[in-house]
C-alpha cells in the first residue's frame, strides 16, 4: 500500500454503524501479576536488541486513541515507538501540525475518519462514531503494544493485545472530574445520555485483552473497579535527560537576574479539569513568580485572569523546557492526572513538587522527600502548601535517584517481558 505524508490508511472493513461485537476474542485478563518496582530491569544486557518484526521476535504494532496533541499519553507512544522501531503505529485520527514531531518518522496507520480536517482538529466532535471507528480497526500483528484511555483497546486484531492503560475512560467512569460543575452543560448532557451505550461498548471492548497494565495505582483501582480486572503496575517513562541543553525562555529569563526569587512552573495541557486558574489564583495576590507552558481552550481565559507576576507561554522548544524545569524554584500542579508525569520531569533536574494529593501523584511524588501535596484545587490550599514547601528542604541528588525509576530503558524492558509473557501464554 502506497504511504501518503508517512501515514497510511488501515486496512479493514468499510466504517458502518453496524459493528458486530461478537468479532472481538473474548478473554479476559483477569489475575495477572503486578509488574513489581524493583522488577522493571532485566539482567540480560547481551546481544544486539531484538526487533519484535516477525523473524526476531513477534510481529508487534503498537496502538493508540488519536495523535492528535502533544500530551503525556503521546510521549508513552514515542517510548513505546523507541522500544518497537519496526512496528507500525495504528491510530484514529493523526494531526501532524497538533502533535509531536518525531511521529512523522513513524509508519501511522489511520482510520477513515481521519480525511476529516474537523475531527483531525477536535477530536471530540467524532465521540459519536468513534466507537464504531474503533471497533472496524483491524491490526495484523502476533501482539498489539496498546496505548489507551477509552477507544485503542477496542482495535480488532488477530493477534493478543497488551494495553497500557492511562485510565477507563473518563467520561463513562469520572465525568466529575472531566467537566467542571460549571462547565459545558450541552457536553455534560450529550455525554450524560449517550453514556450507557458508551459505556456498554467499553466494557466489550475490555474483554479483549489479554493483558492490562495500569500506569499508576489509581488507576489500576479504577480498572478493577470498572471492569472487575486485575491490572498489573507499569508507570509511564520520561525522556528527558539531566544533561539536555538548555535554552533560555527570553520572555522570563530577566526574571532570573533583577534580583527576584525563581520563579515556579506550571506544565499543563490549558483544559478546565487541569485546575491552572487556581494555580494562577494562588499567585495572585504574593510576590512570587509563575511559568505558565500550555495550550488549550482555556488559553484566553487563563490570559485575562492572570497577574503581571504570571507568565503564560506555549510552543517552546525542547531546549527551552529543559532550561525552565532547571532555572524554577519547583512545579507545581492542581490537576486530576492519572499517572503525574510532570513532577518526574523536574525530578531529572533535581526540583521538587508541589501537587494536589491525588491519583497518579501519590505514585509519582514522595511527601517530604520530593515535593509537597495540597488536598485542594484551589488557590488558598495551594498558596498555603507554598508556604509549607519554602519552610522545608529538598535534596536534588534524591531527586534525580527518583527520577531514575522511570527510564525509558526500564520502560522498554518492561515491555518486552510483557510482550513475551503473553506470547508464551497465548500459545
Amino acid at each position: 500500500m502506497a504511504k501518503r505524508c508517512g501515514v497510511r490508511w488501515a486496512t479493514h472493513q468499510q466504517l458502518t454503524l453496524l459493528i458486530n461485537f461478537g468479532a472481538f476474542t473474548c478473554t479476559a485478563a483477569v489475575g495477572v501479576p503486578a509488574i513489581q518496582e524493583d522488577s522493571f530491569v532485566s539482567d540480560d544486557r547481551s546481544g544486539a536488541p531484538r526487533r519484535f518484526d516477525g523473524v526476531d521476535g513477534p510481529r508487534v504494532a503498537i496502538a493508540h486513541d488519536y495523535l492528535t496533541q502533544r500530551g503525556g499519553a503521546e510521549k508513552v507512544v514515542l517510548s513505546m515507538s523507541k522500544a518497537f522501531p519496526d512496528a507500525p503505529i495504528y491510530t484514529l485520527l493523526y494531526d501532524p501540525a497538533g502533535t509531536y514531531p518525531e511521529f512523522a518518522e513513524r509508519d501511522v496507520r489511520v482510520s477513515p475518519l481521519n480525511r476529516m480536517s474537523l475531527f483531525r482538529k477536535h477530536h471530540r466532535a467524532a465521540l459519536p462514531v468513534l466507537p464504531f471507528a474503533a471497533s472496524a480497526m483491524f491490526v495484523d500483528a502476533d501482539v498489539v503494544v496498546t496505548s489507551s484511555s477509552g477507544w485503542a483497546h477496542g482495535f480488532r486484531t488477530n493477534g493478543a493485545k497488551l494495553v497500557h492503560c492511562h485510565t477507563p475512560a473518563h467520561w463513562l467512569y469520572a465525568l466529575e472530574h472531566y467537566l467542571k460543575p460549571d462547565g459545558d452543560k450541552l457536553k455534560r448532557a450529550v455525554l450524560k445520555v449517550g453514556s450507557p451505550a458508551l459505556r456498554s461498548w467499553d466494557q466489550r471492548a475490555a474483554t479483549t485483552v489479554d493483558r492490562y497494565l495500569a500506569v499508576s495505582t489509581a488507576i489500576k483501582d479504577r480498572i478493577q473497579t470498572a471492569y472487575g480486572i486485575d491490572a498489573g503496575v507499569l508507570p509511564s517513562p520520561i525522556s528527558m535527560r539531566p544533561d539536555a541543553p538548555a535554552e533560555p525562555v527570553p520572555e522570563v529569563a530577566h526574571w532570573l537576574t533583577d534580583g527576584g526569587e525563581p520563579f515556579y512552573l506550571c506544565v499543563s495541557r490549558l483544559m478546565a479539569y487541569k485546575n491552572v486558574d487556581a494555580v494562577i489564583g494562588a499567585f495572585a495576590h504574593s510576590d512570587r513568580r509563575l511559568v505558565v507552558v500550555g495550550h488549550g481552550p482555556e488559553a484566553a481565559r487563563l490570559e485575562r485572569l492572570k497577574t503581571p507576576n504570571v507568565a503564560l507561554l506555549s510552543a517552546l522548544t525542547d531546549g527551552q523546557m529543559a532550561w525552565l524545569y532547571q532555572s524554577c524554584r519547583a512545579l507545581i500542579a492542581a490537576s486530576y492526572e492519572d499517572f503525574g508525569l510532570t513532577p518526574i520531569e523536574a525530578a531529572v533536574s533535581g526540583k521538587p513538587s508541589v501537587v494536589l494529593r491525588w491519583g497518579g501523584f501519590l505514585d509519582t511524588v514522595v511527601e517530604g522527600s520530593t515535593g509537597v501535596f495540597f488536598d485542594r484545587p484551589e488557590p488558598a490550599a495551594i498558596a498555603e502548601a507554598l508556604d509549607r514547601f519554602e519552610a522545608g528542604e529538598f535534596d536534588p541528588d534524591r531527586l534525580r535517584a527518583h527520577a531514575e525509576r522511570f527510564t525509558e530503558a526500564r520502560y522498554a524492558e518492561s515491555l518486552y517481558a510483557a510482550v513475551d509473557e503473553i506470547v508464551t501464554r497465548t500459545r
